[in-house]
C-alpha cells in the first residue's frame, strides 16, 4: 500500500515515466541492476517503480542517513564498501541466491553531472555471480534540489523524471585472465556499458532547433550562452529571437531544400545566420574563405548554391575584396548589412513573441532529424574538396557520444577560435556548447598566437579545443598563467607531437588529450578523457560506434580502418557529379565509412594512428609511412616544422622526399636520431623551406608541399 501511495506522489510531483519494463522481465531472475547516480532520490525512485521485491547494495555512508532508512524499509538493503573485497564476495553470494539487486557503480552521486569512477568490482560481482547485468538511467533527478549539483546546472522544484530501462547483458571475461587483470577487463567492460546507456538513452533523434529550446528549458532563457570580441552576451532568448528574425527575413529570397552559402566569420552573428537558415529548412553550406575565390566557386558549383551571405565589414576587415568580386560573378552576394535593414520593428517584435512561444509552435512544423543540417567541405589536403553532407542527428548524436564520456557542465566556458568552415571547429567548438549550457567564445582567427592566450586568461576560459600547430603556437607564446582555469584543452586533425605535449605539461601543468575524426563523422571518432588515457593513442571509439579493419599488403601491425555509427555523414557532394547525394559505402557495406587510415587498435581499444593509406610510399616494394618519416624528423629537429611526400622514381617505384624548416638538415643527423630505423624508412632527399604550407585549419596542405618539393628538385 506505501509503495502505491508513493508511486502516485512521485508521479504527481515529478510526471515520473517508466520505459523498458519489457526488458526487466527478459532479464531472469539472477539480475544485477546497475544505474547511474543522480540524486538522494535514487534509491526511492527505484525502490518504488521496479517491481517485485529488489535489494538495494548501497553505499554504507548513504545507507545511515536518517531521512533516507524509513524509505529504504521498502525494501532489502545491503550496506556495502565498494573498495572492500570482503563486502563484494558477500553480495556475489547474495546474488548466486537468484535475486535481483540494485547498485551504483559509481559509488557515490555524481557531482560532475555525468558519470563518476566506475569501481571494478562491481564487474567482478557480475562476473562471479554470472548475474544478467540490467542497465537502468535515470533522468531528470540530477535537476532536483535532491542532487549535489547545485551552482553546477538550474536547480528546479518539479522536473520531470524518467526511468529507462536497457536490454540485459551478461559479461564474460576470457578464462585466461586471473587476479587483477580480469577485475580491469571486468571494470572495464562494465564501464563501457554505463558510458553506452547513457548515450542510447540520449535524445539525439531531434533538430539542432529543437535541441536549441530543450536546453534552453533546461538552463533557463537568462542564460548566458555566446560572446565574440564585440563584448555583447547573448542568452538563449537572445539566440532564439535573433535566429527567427534572420530566418523570416531569409525565408523570402531563399527555398526550403536550397543549399545556402555562408562567407563569414566566427561570430555570434555567423551562429545566428546558421541557425536561421536550419530553421525553415535551408542547408548552410559553409565556404572555407582561406582556399579564395577559386575554392569558394568550387564548393559553390559542388553544392549548386545560388545565393552566399556574407558582411561588408568582414571582406574590408580580411582585405579580401576581390575575393568577394569574383564569387559575385557566380552567385548572388546578400550582405547581412542589408538583410539587417530588411527587419523592421514589428518584424523583430513577432520574432519576440515566437520566441517566448517556440516550444509550442515548432513542434508542429519540425523538420525531420534525418534532414540535412549543414554542408561543411572536406580540407583538400589530398585531393580536391568534397561536400560533406550532415544531418541534425549526425551532429546531435555526436554531442551525446562525447558527453556519454567526458563531463561538460554549464559552467564551463569554451574558447573557439577554429573557423565554423572546420568540422571540429563547427559541430563541436560551436553547437556542442550552446546546445549543453555551455558558454561559447568565438574569436574570428586561429593565426593571432598572442592574442588567444591572453584571451582564455581573460575570460577564464575553461575548454579549448586545437591542432598540433595552433596548440604549439599558442604554448610558445602564452604566459605560464594564461590558462590557469583550463579544464580541457582537446587536440584533433593532426598528430599532436611530444613536445606540445611536454610543453604544455611542463608549462601550464594540461595534460593535451588527444582525439580523433573526420568531416565525415560529425567529426569525432574516439578521444582520450580523464578517466580513459593512454599516450600515444588517440583514445577509444564512441559509444554505438562499430568498427572492421581491412589488411593491406605491405603494412605489418596495422589496417585501414572503417567506421559504422550514428555520426556517419549522409553522404557526399562530389565536384564531378554537383548536387547529387552518394551515400556513405565501403567493401563492408552501405552507411560504413572507409577512413583511409592506417590504423592499430589494442585489446583495450585504444587506437594508434600509422598514417593514412594515401600517405604511404611504395620504396623497393615495402610500404613506407610518411607520417612516420615526419615524426622521425621531429624527433631530431623538435623545434622546427616537417612534411613528407614521395615523387615517382624510375629505379624504386618512389622515393620519399623530406620538407623542413631546419636550417643546416642533412641526412646524416636525422638517420643519427632516428635509431634502429633502416634506411628505406628515411627520406631520400630533405629540403630546407622557409615554411610548411599549411591549411586555414592548421592541418598541412599536402598538395602544396608536393608541388614545392617538385619545383625545388627540377
Amino acid at each position: 500500500m506505501l509503495k502505491k501511495i508513493l508511486q502516485r506522489l512521485l508521479t504527481f510531483i515529478y510526471k515520473v515515466e517508466v520505459k523498458g519494463l519489457e526488458n526487466y522481465r527478459k532479464a531472469g531472475d539472477r539480475v544485477l541492476i546497475i544505474s547511474n547516480h543522480t540524486s538522494f532520490l535514487d534509491p526511492l525512485l527505484l525502490g518504488v517503480f521496479l517491481p517485485d521485491d529488489i535489494t538495494f547494495a548501497i553505499n554504507t555512508e548513504i545507507s545511515e542517513r536518517w531521512w533516507l532508512k524509513p524509505f529504504l524499509r521498502l525494501s532489502h538493503v545491503f550496506p556495502m564498501n565498494p573498495t572492500q573485497p570482503l563486502s563484494l564476495r558477500a553480495l556475489i553470494n547474495h546474488l548466486q541466491g537468484d535475486t535481483k539487486t540494485v547498485i551504483f557503480p559509481e559509488g557515490r552521486i555524481t557531482v560532475t553531472g555525468s558519470l563518476m569512477k566506475i569501481y571494478d568490482g562491481t564487474g567482478m560481482v557480475a562476473d562471479k555471480s554470472q548475474a544478467a547485468i540490467l542497465p537502468v538511467r535515470i533522468h531528470g533527478a540530477e535537476y532536483t534540489h535532491f542532487s549535489r549539483l547545485r551552482n553546477i546546472v538550474r536547480l528546479r522544484l518539479f522536473p520531470k523524471i524518467t526511468i529507462q530501462i536497457l536490454p540485459h547483458t551478461i559479461v564474460k571475461a576470457e578464462p585466461e585472465l586471473r587476479g587483477k587483470s580480469r577485475r580491469k577487463f571486468c571494470g572495464h567492460i562494465l564501464a563501457e556499458l554505463m558510458s553506452d546507456m547513457i548515450f542510447a538513452t540520449s535524445h539525439y533523434q531531434q533538430t539542432i532547433f529543437s535541441a536549441l529550446l530543450e536546453a534552453r528549458n533546461i538552463h533557463g532563457g537568462k542564460h548566458i550562452v555566446t560572446e565574440d570580441i564585440e563584448r555583447q552576451p547573448q542568452t538563449y532568448n537572445n539566440v532564439i529571437t535573433r535566429t527567427i528574425a534572420i530566418a523570416n527575413a531569409l525565408q523570402g529570397m531563399t527555398e526550403e531544400g536550397e543549399h545556402v552559402g555562408v562567407f563569414l566569420p566566427n561570430s555570434t552573428k555567423t551562429l545566428n545566420v546558421v541557425l536561421g537558415l536550419q530553421l525553415h529548412g535551408r542547408i548552410p553550406a559553409m565556404l572555407n574563405f582561406s582556399t579564395g575565390s577559386t575554392g569558394m566557386i568550387s564548393a559553390c558549383n559542388t553544392a549548386q548554391v545560388k545565393t552566399v551571405l556574407s558582411s561588408r565589414r568582414f571582406i574590408e576587415m580580411g582585405k579580401i575584396h576581390a575575393d568577394a568580386k569574383r564569387l559575385e560573378k557566380q552567385v548572388n552576394l546578400v550582405y547581412l548589412e542589408d538583410l539587417v535593414t530588411t527587419i523592421s520593428t514589428m518584424d523583430k517584435l513577432t520574432a519576440l513573441f515566437q520566441c517566448k512561444t517556440a516550444n509550442y509552435w515548432y513542434k508542429h512544423q519540425q523538420f525531420s532529424a534525418q534532414s540535412p543540417a549543414v554542408i561543411l567541405f572536406t580540407s583538400g589536403s589530398e585531393g580536391e574538396p568534397k561536400g560533406v553532407v550532415l544531418s541534425h542527428a549526425n551532429i546531435i548524436a555526436n554531442h551525446n557520444q562525447l558527453k556519454a564520456r567526458i563531463a561538460f557542465n554549464a559552467q564551463d566556458v569554451v574558447l573557439n577560435y577554429l573557423p565554423m568552415f572546420h568540422s571540429f571547429g563547427f559541430t563541436v567548438g560551436t553547437l556542442l556548447p550552446i546546445l549543453n549550457g555551455m558558454k561559447t567564445f568565438f574569436y574570428p582567427t586561429p593565426l593571432h598566437y598572442s592574442v588567444i592566450p591572453e584571451i582564455a586568461y581573460e575570460i577564464g576560459a575553461t575548454i579549448m579545443l586545437g591542432t598540433n600547430t595552433f596548440l604549439a603556437a599558442y604554448g610558445n607564446k602564452a604566459h605560464a598563467y594564461d590558462f590557469y582555469n583550463m579544464r580541457y584543452v582537446i587536440a584533433g586533425a593532426e598528430k599532436l607531437q611530444d613536445n606540445t605535449r611536454q610543453l604544455w605539461s611542463d608549462k601550464f601543468g594540461i595534460r593535451i588529450l588527444e582525439g580523433y575524426g573526420a568531416t565525415e563523422t560529425a567529426p569525432v571518432i574516439s578521444v582520450n578523457t580523464i578517466m580513459d588515457f593512454k599516450k600515444d593513442t588517440v583514445g577509444r571509439f564512441m559509444p554505438e560506434m562499430k568498427y572492421k579493419l581491412e589488411t593491406i599488403a605491405g603494412i605489418e601491425d596495422a589496417e585501414q580502418l572503417h567506421v559504422y555509427g550514428p555520426n556517419i555523414m549522409q553522404g557526399y557532394l562530389l565536384p564531378d557529379n554537383p548536387g547529387k547525394l552518394v551515400p556513405p559505402e565501403s567493401k563492408y557495406g552501405k552507411g560504413w565509412y572507409d577512413t583511409g587510415d592506417i590504423v592499430n587498435v589494442d585489446n583495450e581499444g585504444y587506437i594508434s594512428i600509422r598514417g593514412r593509406s594515401k600517405r604511404f610510399a611504395k620504396v623497393s616494394g615495402e610500404m613506407v609511412s610518411l607520417t612516420a618519416v615526419e615524426s622521425h624528423a621531429t624527433k631530431a629537429w623538435p623545434d622546427a616544422q616537417h612534411a613528407s611526400t614521395s615523387i615517382l622514381s624510375t629505379r624504386k617505384g618512389e622515393e620519399v622526399i623530406l620538407l623542413t624548416t631546419q636550417k643546416g638538415a642533412t641526412s646524416k643527423q636525422l638517420s643519427a636520431s632516428a635509431e634502429g630505423v633502416h634506411s628505406i624508412g628515411l627520406p631520400k632527399k630533405i629540403l630546407v623551406v622557409d615554411a610548411i604550407p599549411v591549411l586555414a585549419t592548421g592541418k598541412t596542405n599536402y598538395l602544396e608541399v608536393n608541388k614545392v618539393a617538385l619545383d625545388k628538385l627540377q
